[in-house]
């Protein structure tokens, strides 16, 4: 903490550079933008010391909490070839950095960009859509366990040509694929592309569009000389010597959709993603838990890599309602860690299959009122769905639901 407090108090001075430098040279031109939100929230859950996927586990004691979800403070500054964002995220966790990435730029133009540093991954619309600005309290399940905290470090090439193509987006990066707070445990690096489509002001300005497809290629070393792979309904293990040091393909492809009609009774507004693809990953134990075991490393696995064929989506519906200030909010979303396998199938005995196979489904359902052009009050219920299977522990659906009220703060 004392270290950003450091470097917060020795960004003063470039703020007072820049507003009280009334005769700047061409080369000392800048601007600097210092914003953030602070989200703190109220949560009950159905039962005691659940995993989830709304803010993160529970205590094994607790049902009830109250916790800073996100704390940001970023820093933005910019010049006439270049700029830099810092952000960081401050909850009762602790402080982490959350960007922190150099833009270059030609010096009349901003149409190619070339970025480097701690960034979003450019995969899809709900992974670089701003948790400020997005009504729903948290993204999607597929999401935050394939590419948990959104970014990455890497370099990143974007092209939006707001003169003759102002509607494109294309982007494409090379990242190490271990996540934003984490080294790059081995030697191979993943690329990740977004190509989007946007068009707004359709139908006399009351249709909006956007659309687009991404891809992402990568891989997860091995450490052992085992690995599991399904055959029908049964993991087969395969071994050998060659497979210490050998790569499984972590492959992604997505495409999403947004549409937003404004119409006599508010906008509705509709946005849908879909993600499919290959996901190295572990067994569930007793100390790694079902989600956990599908998620994407930050760290080598040290255990056999189990590999799974995966997809998820979700579906995202909002009405304002009217001129109140209240939003309804409904959201539906699934993933499928193994969509190879029934989950009547898993636990079968000599079948290898565990926890990190089952199948979660999400339906949320709330409001949004806005208090003032900052303060945003949100209630929102999750009512979350596995299918039964043969294991001990997920004989029945889990009892983890979750109700949220949170309170979002803006500047």
């Amino acid at each position: 903490m004392k270290q950003i407090l450091l470097c917060l108090v020795l960004c003063c001075p470039w703020v007072l550079s820049a507003q009280n430098n009334n005769a700047p040279s061409s080369y000392d031109a800048h601007e600097i933008a210092i914003t953030g939100y602070l989200q703190t929230q109220y949560q009950r859950a159905q039962s005691s010391g659940i995993s989830s996927f709304s803010g993160g586990d529970w205590a094994k004691n607790s049902d009830e909490r109250f916790i800073i979800r996100r704390g940001r403070l970023k820093i933005d500054r910019a010049d006439k070839f270049s700029s830099i964002v810092f952000q960081i995220d401050a909850t009762q966790n602790g402080v982490q950095l959350m960007d922190a990435f150099i833009q270059f730029h030609q010096e009349n133009s901003k149409d190619l960009l070339f970025t480097a540093g701690l960034f979003n991954r450019p995969f899809g619309y709900s992974i670089v859509y701003s948790s400020g600005y997005r009504d729903f309290p948290e993204r999607a399940r597929v999401f935050q366990t394939l590419m948990p905290r959104e970014r990455d470090l890497g370099a990143m090439i974007s092209y939006r040509p707001h003169k003759i193509a102002k509607f494109l987006t294309a982007e494409i990066a090379a990242i190490n694929g271990s996540g934003h707070a984490a080294r790059d445990y081995d030697s191979k690096k993943d690329i990740v592309g977004n190509l989007a489509f946007k068009f707004d002001s359709l139908a006399n300005k009351k249709l909006h569009i956007g659309f687009g497809g991404s891809f992402y290629r990568g891989s997860v070393r091995s450490d052992t000389e085992s690995f599991y792979s399904l055959e029908g309904n049964v993991y087969k293990k395969n071994t050998s010597p060659d497979n210490v040091n050998w790569y499984a393909k972590r492959n992604y492809f997505g495409a999403n959709l947004q549409l937003q009609y404004d119409n006599s009774f508010g906008a509705t507004s509709l946005k849908m993603e879909y993600i499919g693809g290959t996901q190295p990953g572990v067994a569930a134990s007793s100390s790694i838990t079902g989600p956990v075991a599908s998620t994407s490393f930050s760290a080598q696995p040290a255990t056999d890599l189990y590999l799974r064929s995966f997809a998820g989506y979700y579906l995202w519906l909002t009405q304002k309602i009217a001129k109140t200030k209240l939003t309804a909010l409904v959201g539906y979303d699934v993933y499928d860690p193994n969509k190879d396998i029934h989950e009547h199938e898993i636990g079968a005995a000599n079948s290898n299959t565990t926890a990190g196979d089952i199948k979660f489904s999400t339906l949320g359902y709330g409001l949004t009122y806005l208090i003032n052009s900052r303060l945003k009050l949100t209630v929102y219920n999750e009512h979350v769905v596995n299918d039964p299977t043969l294991l001990p522990q997920y004989i029945d659906d889990l009892k983890d639901d979750v109700f949220t009220t949170r309170l979002q703060y803006r500047w």
